[in-house]
């Protein structure tokens, strides 16, 4: 038999019990709708994060300090003063492969203007600190190193402390107290809104390192460093670059290890990519179940279909019907179950992609890929769990396949 009358054949056969062809392929649709969603929601995060990351940064690279053992004592990172003004001048200095750098000292306290006030975090940085974190100024200027120079108490605040604290007043010129220190505001930095860690980065107040140093921590040591590196292919050179500033400004040599920790966003992006992509896996793991199930499920509908149609099957025989016929038509037949079953999961994949975004607002990214492996699983369903009835169909023995009631 020509295979188009082979493929006409089975397709009048799945026709003839149209109920029950549609509950066989339920496991197949529900498996395959599944694996599509899941997986255009594992990309559509794994994009959000690596695109909330890059807002923050691509090519920004952190100086920490790093843990050590004091009197038997294991002190954690932030515990140590290990970094200095002179590790921020001679990166800012040396490094080739940086175009800004900033130190950077925090403390929390609250913001208050007037009868309205509102917890926050000030951060002492330079001028390039803007520059290196991705934002700009909206509304008045950034601090000079004029004013590093001379401890100025000026700041530049978030968009979350004027809605709270300043209301509908022009910030610009006013004065405000953090904890009871006056500041000045002498610019609104620009709308950033959550990073991946859920963080408002609006909720900000900026201002001379020097200042919060000596006038509200009253320290001489830095918390931390960032920098920027020339582009993002070359983040990892100028993380290795810096670690050998610091080590040569700290006196480190040989294998004794670094008391400070220096790491670029492609070590953060990669870290929240990996488990973003083992949770994918888990999650289609769990829906190819439906899959398996399905499989099954056309393996025992083609064993019902070979009984009932054993006197046909021998009828077919005896009029000259070889056995690769019959076990093409029935092998066809299971292909097409799990290939019509496949394209209407995929549509319902496609369609509960969309009301996931929609409704949930969760991201999504659907690709070819998943579409096309998809309908790939589904030929292999079809042949793996159709190859042993349509096999025993075959190798029936036409006189007593005849005789069959």
């Amino acid at each position: 038999m020509k295979i188009s009358n082979l493929i006409k054949t089975a397709w009048n056969a799945i026709l003839i019990n149209k109920v029950r062809t549609l509950l066989t392929m339920l496991g197949i649709i529900i498996g395959v709708a599944s694996v599509i969603t899941m997986l255009a929601i594992g990309e559509g995060s794994k994009q959000s994060i690596k695109t909330q990351i890059s807002s923050m940064g691509s090519n920004m690279i952190n100086i920490r300090p790093g843990a050590d053992v004091r009197g038997g004592v294991r002190l954690g990172g932030s515990e140590m003063e290990t970094l200095k003004i002179d590790d921020f001048l001679a990166i800012k200095n040396q490094a080739e492969l940086v175009t800004d750098v900033s130190p950077q000292v925090s403390g929390n306290g609250q913001v208050i203007y007037g009868a309205n006030n509102w917890p926050t975090s000030i951060y002492g940085v330079s001028p390039e600190y803007i520059d290196i974190k991705k934002t700009t100024i909206e509304e008045g200027s950034m601090f000079t190193d004029d004013d590093v120079k001379s401890f100025a108490k000026v700041v530049v605040i978030g968009q979350t402390i004027v809605e709270n604290i300043f209301l509908d007043d022009d910030p610009i010129g006013k004065m405000i107290r953090y904890n009871n220190t006056p500041f000045k505001v002498i610019g609104v930095l620009s709308e950033k809104g959550e990073n991946t860690f859920g963080q408002d980065q609006d909720d900000v107040v900026l201002t001379p390192y020097t200042t919060v140093q000596k006038r509200i921590l009253a320290i001489d040591h830095v918390q931390s460093i960032v920098a920027s590196a020339i582009s993002e292919e070359k983040a990892e050179d100028a993380v290795n670059e810096i670690t050998d500033i610091l080590r040569n400004q700290h006196e480190i040599t040989g294998n004794e290890d670094d008391d400070f920790n220096v790491f670029s966003m492609n070590e953060l992006i990669s870290t929240f990519s990996s488990t973003s992509e083992m949770l994918t896996v888990l999650l289609v793991a769990i829906a190819s179940i439906s899959l398996l199930i399905g499989g099954i499920g056309i393996m025992n509908i083609m064993y019902v279909s070979v009984k009932e149609r054993t006197r046909e099957i021998g009828l077919r025989m005896a009029v000259g019907g070889r056995g690769n016929d019959i076990l093409m038509q029935f092998l066809i037949e299971a292909i097409l179950i799990s290939i019509t079953g496949g394209i209407i999961g995929v549509s319902l994949g496609l369609l509960a992609t969309f009301l996931v975004e929609d409704f949930l607002h969760w991201p999504t990214s659907i690709t070819s890929f998943s579409i096309i492996v998809s309908f790939a699983v589904c030929a292999v369903t079809g042949i793996f769990f159709g190859w042993y009835p349509a096999r025993k169909a075959a190798a029936l023995d036409p006189i007593n396949a005849l005789r069959y009631e």
